[in-house]
């Protein structure tokens, strides 16, 4: 029983700081996302023709994933 514990203790480790790290990101969206124009970047796709509309956060999204992958990078130093 004592070696399951001692092997689980890094994953948990690593589940309570990924954790923490999105709640501080998701409260940071949450109360400052507006202001930050995240989703209205040049380069994002929007549409709009009549009733309809198709937006399509290219930039955005491009802009995120080097965000996390430069923060994966740095948490596995």
């Amino acid at each position: 029983m004592r070696v399951g514990y001692l092997t689980m203790a890094p994953l948990g480790k690593a589940l309570m700081v990924a954790g923490l790290i999105l709640a501080v990101l998701g409260a940071a969206l949450w109360g400052f996302g507006p202001a930050w124009m995240l989703g209205r970047l040049p380069g994002d796709i929007y549409v709009r023709r009549g009733h309809f509309t198709f937006y399509f956060p290219l930039t955005t999204a491009i802009v995120i994933s080097i965000v996390l992958t430069l923060l994966a990078a740095v948490l596995r130093r």
